[in-house]
């Protein structure tokens, strides 16, 4: 029996089967084993039923044909300061002399201070005049650099206690002399640089660079273009998994409560260290609020995925797809190559054999999936600088194509498109992975020719692939990390603006966008024309930000599985679990269960009850705009209930009950890019952490 409904979605009257098929989950709630699963891993460096300390698992790379030592990952061994892995400066015109350079240098610093204590200028004037001077010595001297910033932070206090060494020869300060050399530090550039990372500036945000469709495609969106319309009969099951952030140095028993850097780690705070030391809250085995995902919680996430979703038997999984950050949040001094390669060769290796033996997992790389954390530079760089992080790329793609994930001509892709590929998962289904990385704030090599929208070209590989899409008739799945909206406070404007048009041109072939980064669940709603006009109407596109694995910050663990139209790839019903880390401390001390996921919600079914929507009909921005406008009218109840799923029913989650954190949730989720957050957005409220 069917019947037919006018909807605003798609223009048309459609017709929808009542009786949806909906697909078959497992139990409400499933708690995993006590013990820790030892078949997990071949072999282990310790005993792995013991509960005193973390399990240590012997890693070996089949990739490069290395076992990682104990010594990486021992949380009584953790190395700082590394200075193995090679770090490059820019190309100098001409070599200087020691004498020279030193001179050189000296004069340097002279013109940064006298421009900084100056009493004519503006503070952001002064700091691209600053920036302009440092230039001059990063293309001359580079190596100098690292000194230079180390003792103008120091000097001028940009940052407490040993924060400068940031700077230092053998953190980032190469990295740094190489944004100097070749920014334009007196333009756009400079100015960004300042706007984002010296507070103390007060420069502006520059204009918005100006967008040209003519770099990204060449034919025009058809003028009948339109999605295709699901049955919603045929349903198959995808993983969304985000932000795992596997912790090997997790210490239980440590501080978990401590107040900076990373909790539940040896010798944080230093206090910790002395004999009569007692933890507030000593560590749990399974994890907690301030803390990174334990392998103990681990191994309950993928022990328990596979029962809840209903796919521990013949029902498998269609796909996951993974929208990155495997690693620790360790602080910059200790990480390493081997430390990311380590948690890249473990965790891809576990989820194959746990979750996806027999169907792909589809992924993109995090900002903290890279050493150093965030940092990615434009293969428009010259010499070797153009290839100083194609290893992660390398080994990344080379897991990938030995789990028979992707083939050799995606793997090709993923090293040419900074780890970015695409594959042609069904005849009418596309997966594209973009490395957003390349649009994060936190990414100096994102200040690079700013009046440019794609400096990196992943935008334009993004195009040529939905073109191609959009040609053979298929549907797309875009697949980032860092998301391009919401409150705007995480990426660079320019490219998250492009981003949005090209949405917009492809907005029929794109069936799914999906993004991680926030640890938090939350969705945002593309529309046409840059939303200049907001409506059900103009509403094209959504994004869906998975929840996280860890628990970091006061957040609860979670996952999350799309019920999706196998012929259109719609998405009917998204079902969302967590595990409340609340009760994490109970289970120390006894060996009879683990920690418990459960049920959390229906989309459909928690935002939907208001809403006239057949049962068949997806999830669309139609539909996710009529939500917010039920938010917009119901006195703030759907906000709340928003509010505390964004941080997993975390008990830490602050409310959302004020008029203004109300109207901010609501724009938030109407802002799919960058600017659209910022400027049109109250601030303060895009977090629950």
């Amino acid at each position: 029996m069917c019947k037919i409904i006018a909807l605003v979605w798609g223009l048309t009257l459609v017709a929808f089967f009542v009786d949806a098929q909906q697909v078959a989950l497992g139990p409400e709630a499933y708690t995993a084993a006590g013990e820790f699963p030892t078949s997990l891993f071949s072999s282990y460096w310790n005993e792995p039923t013991q509960t005193v300390s973390q399990v240590q698992p012997v890693i070996t790379d089949s990739i490069l044909n290395k076992t990682f030592p104990l010594n990486l990952t021992d949380p009584e061994t953790i190395l700082n300061n590394d200075t193995f892995d090679p770090l490059f400066y820019p190309d100098v015109q001409s070599s200087l002399s020691s004498l020279s350079a030193e001179q050189l240098y000296q004069n340097i610093t002279g013109q940064i201070q006298g421009i900084i204590t100056g009493e004519t200028g503006s503070n952001c004037t002064k700091c691209m005049d600053a920036l302009t001077a440092a230039s001059t010595l990063a293309k001359q001297a580079p190596k100098l650099v690292p000194q230079l910033l180390v003792s103008l932070c120091k000097q001028y206090k940009f940052a407490s206690g040993d924060g400068c060494q940031v700077y230092s020869e053998n953190a980032q300060g190469p990295f740094y002399a190489q944004v100097l050399a070749y920014a334009d530090v007196g333009g756009s550039d400079g100015q960004y640089l300042c706007q984002n990372f010296i507070s103390v500036s007060k420069c502006p945000r520059p204009a918005l660079p100006k967008f040209d469709a003519s770099e990204f495609w060449s034919k025009p969106k058809p003028s009948n273009a339109t999605a295709p319309v699901p049955k919603g009969t045929n349903r198959v099951k995808v993983l969304h998994m985000s932000d795992f952030h596997i912790d090997p140095r997790y210490a239980t028993g440590s501080e978990a409560n401590c107040t900076s850097g990373m909790c539940c780690r040896r010798g944080n705070p230093i206090a910790s260290l002395q004999s009569n030391y007692t933890p507030s809250v000593p560590a749990p085995r399974f994890g907690f609020f301030q803390c990174d995902t334990p392998w103990a919680l681990g191994a309950a996430a993928v022990e328990s995925i596979p029962v809840l979703t209903g796919t521990d038997g013949d029902d498998i999984l269609n796909m996951t797809i993974f929208t990155g950050d495997m690693v620790s949040h360790d602080p910059y001094y200790q990480l390493s190559r081997d430390y990311i390669l380590y948690t890249e060769t473990a965790l891809y290796d576990l989820w194959k054999r746990t979750l996806n033996p027999s169907s792909p997992l589809f992924a993109a790389i995090g900002n903290h999936d890279q050493y150093q954390q965030a940092f990615d530079s434009p293969n428009t760089l010259t010499g070797i600088l153009k290839k100083q992080f194609s290893w992660n790329y390398d080994h990344l793609s080379s897991l990938w194509k030995n789990n028979d994930w992707i083939d050799e001509e995606a793997a090709r892709e993923a090293k040419a498109h900074y780890g970015g590929y695409s594959v042609q998962h069904a005849p009418n289904l596309k997966v594209i992975t973009i490395n957003t990385d390349l649009w994060y704030r936190s990414n100096i090599f994102a200040f690079l020719n700013t009046t440019q929208s794609d400096n990196f070209g992943f935008l334009k590989f993004l195009a040529e692939e939905l073109q191609e899409a959009e040609d053979n008739n298929s549907r797309a799945y875009i697949v980032g990390h860092v998301l391009s909206g919401w409150d705007g406070t995480n990426p660079v404007i320019g490219p998250t603006d492009a981003f949005y048009q090209i949405v917009d041109r492809y907005s029929h072939v794109i069936a799914g966008i999906f993004w991680g980064h926030t640890h938090e669940d939350q969705n945002m709603i593309y529309y046409s024309n840059n939303a200049t006009d907001i409506s059900a109407v103009t509403a094209q596109n959504v994004g869906w930000i998975g929840p996280s694995i860890t628990p970091l910050t006061d957040l609860n663990s979670g996952f999350r599985l799309y019920e999706v139209d196998a012929e259109t790839w719609d998405i009917l019903d998204a079902h969302t679990w967590y595990s409340n880390v609340t009760t994490f401390g109970d289970l120390d001390g006894q060996l009879e269960v683990g920690p418990s996921y459960q049920y959390e919600y229906s989309t459909r079914k928690a935002y939907g009850g208001n809403i006239d929507w057949p049962e068949n009909a997806p999830l669309n921005a139609t539909w996710w705009h009529m939500v917010t406008e039920q938010m917009s009218n119901d006195g703030g109840a759907l906000v709340n209930q928003y509010n505390a799923h964004q941080g997993k029913m975390s008990t830490r989650s602050p409310n959302c009950t004020s008029a203004d954190c109300i109207e901010a949730k609501v724009c938030y989720m109407r802002s799919g890019s960058a600017p659209l957050g910022l400027d049109n957005c109250k601030p303060g409220f895009g977090s629950v952490q």
